[in-house]
Order: structure tokens, then C-alpha cells, then sequence
């Protein structure tokens, strides 16, 4: 028999050691590739954001020149308004239709499963492809306009896309539509969590439904509230690929947001300074939102 100090044990212990230490090495590509691409390549570019580079040749250090312009510019302000109703709308039209779903699909229903793949079947398209698709359906001779004109509602018919005041209002409903599923899948695995038992006694006790939804699940679902909002104003901010599909931020910059004048100002007017500078401002209001999103989670969870 061997002790506990015996060669074996030693070359156990040895082994275990090997294997943590080289943990680290394993993790060593990645953990380069992101700091490579995400804070390098953002600590580049909010550099290049206090210049005046064209994105070819020399530049020149030119202070907070860029941010003065764009604070100054009423159709700046008019894209980060746009991107705060996006991102707000989308969030809250998405996590109350999301929350609703999951709370109706989370009963003993046969075809709840699949509900469930329909549902969440917008999530996994490509935003791309399913804007063109909605670009079709909001076409003045569109499929939309036709039901109108079908069913004697022929007043509501409009260039959606084209007009000014309800171009910004149709990016929002092809931006939810494809949000609803995500946030109903986080919200089903926070139901999934809820005791039946207590709410079953809750309702042998007389509360009504939306007594329980309030008191009993509601409460439970917290975690999943904080992370199904803070991903939607996350992915609400950055909104691009549906804007650039639709209207491509028109007409007249109605529909421009700071991440599609971001691709404007960079990418077609050679403007990569002042492109820096609006991409720094969207990042610093994610990170803002995102922060205060943090300390209210926080809060809600010592409570």
C-alpha cells in the first residue's frame, strides 16, 4: 500500500496542476482576439474620433471640434432621437408582447411546442432578408395598402415607406416582430423557474389572475426582466441592418439613426473623424444604458 505521500499522489498532483495552469494557455487566442478587436480597435477609434483623418493619408489632432458639430446639428440630434424611440419602443413593445406570450404558452397546451418554434422562428432570420420581405408588404401597391383597399379602408393607404412622419414607425414594427421571440425564450426559462405550488395555493386562496401574475410571478421573473431589457436597449441602439433595408435613412433623414449616420459620415463621405465621433457617442449612451440597467438589477435582487 502507498501513503498519502506516496510517488503516485505527487504525480497526480502534478498532472492536476499541468492541466489548470494550462487552462490559461488554452484561453490565450481568445482572450487576445477580443481585446484585438474589441477594445483595441474601440480604443483606435475613439482616437481617431478627436481628428479629422478622411480614413487616407495624414490627419490632424482637431479636440472636441467633431463633438461640437454633431451637438450642434439639429439633424444629429433629430438621428439620436430616432435611435432612443427605436430603442426604447423596441424594448418595451417586444418585452410586453414577449412576457405575454411566454406567461399564455407557458399552460398545458398541445400545440404549445409548436408556438413556441413560430414564435422564435423571426429570431434565427436573417434581419436583411426579412426586411426586404417587409419593404415588399409596406409598398404603396404592397399587400398592406391591398387589405386596406379590400376592406373599405382605403383613406389609411399611404407610401409607408416614403412618408416622413410614418417611414420611422414602420421600422419599429419590423424591429419588434423580430424581437418578440427572444425575449418570450427568456422569459419562458424564468417561468420555468416559478413554483406551481405556490401559485396553485395563491388561487385556492381567491387571488385572482392578475393578482398572482403580480405578486407571485412577476417577482420571480426579476433576473430575466433585467436581462431581457438590457439586451433589447443593447441590440435597440445599434438598430442598422433593418434602416438600411427599408428606407436606408430616408426620406430626408427621417428614419437616420447614429449608427446608420455612423456608415454615412465614415463610409460614403470619407468623414472617418467625424464618423469616430458619432460611433463614440452611441457607445458611450450603450454604455450608460447598460450601466444603469446593471444598478437597477442590482437593486431589485437585495430586494
Amino acid at each position: 500500500m502507498t501513503g498519502p505521500g506516496s510517488a503516485g499522489d505527487r504525480a497526480r498532483g502534478r498532472r492536476t496542476a499541468g492541466l489548470g495552469y494550462g487552462h490559461w494557455w488554452w484561453a490565450l487566442p481568445g482572450i487576445v482576439l477580443v481585446v484585438a478587436i474589441h477594445y483595441a480597435a474601440t480604443t483606435a477609434g475613439g482616437v481617431f474620433a478627436f481628428t479629422d483623418w478622411s480614413g487616407i493619408g495624414s490627419f490632424q489632432w482637431i479636440g472636441l471640434e467633431n463633438f461640437q458639430e454633431i451637438f450642434s446639428d439639429p439633424a444629429k440630434l433629430h438621428a439620436l432621437g430616432n435611435t432612443l424611440l427605436l430603442a426604447l419602443g423596441s424594448v418595451i413593445l417586444s418585452n410586453v408582447a414577449g412576457l405575454a406570450i411566454a406567461v399564455n404558452l407557458n399552460r398545458v397546451l398541445k400545440s404549445r411546442y409548436v408556438l413556441r418554434t413560430l414564435f422564435f422562428m423571426p429570431v434565427v432570420l436573417s434581419p436583411l432578408a426579412t426586411s426586404y420581405i417587409w419593404k415588399y408588404i409596406f409598398q404603396f401597391d404592397g399587400p398592406l395598402n391591398v387589405v386596406l383597399r379590400a376592406v373599405g379602408l382605403e383613406s389609411l393607404t399611404r407610401p409607408w415607406l416614403a412618408d416622413p412622419q410614418f417611414a420611422i414607425w414602420t421600422i419599429l414594427v419590423v424591429v419588434v416582430w423580430q424581437n418578440i421571440g427572444f425575449s418570450m425564450v427568456i422569459y419562458m426559462a424564468g417561468l420555468a423557474a416559478v413554483p406551481v405550488e405556490i401559485e396553485e395555493a395563491a388561487a385556492i386562496d381567491g387571488a385572482g389572475l392578475w393578482q398572482r401574475f403580480w405578486n407571485i410571478v412577476f417577482p420571480a421573473i426579476r433576473p430575466a426582466v433585467a436581462i431581457a431589457t438590457t439586451l433589447g436597449l443593447v441590440n435597440g441602439l445599434r438598430i442598422f441592418d433593418q434602416i438600411m433595408a427599408l428606407t436606408g435613412g430616408g426620406p430626408a433623414d427621417a428614419t437616420a439613426t447614429l449608427a446608420t449616420e455612423v456608415y454615412k459620415q465614415a463610409f460614403s463621405l470619407g468623414n472617418f473623424g467625424y464618423g469616430a465621433a458619432l460611433a463614440l457617442v452611441l457607445t458611450l449612451i450603450i454604455l450608460v444604458f447598460a450601466v444603469v440597467q446593471q444598478r437597477v438589477t442590482q437593486g431589485n435582487r437585495e430586494d
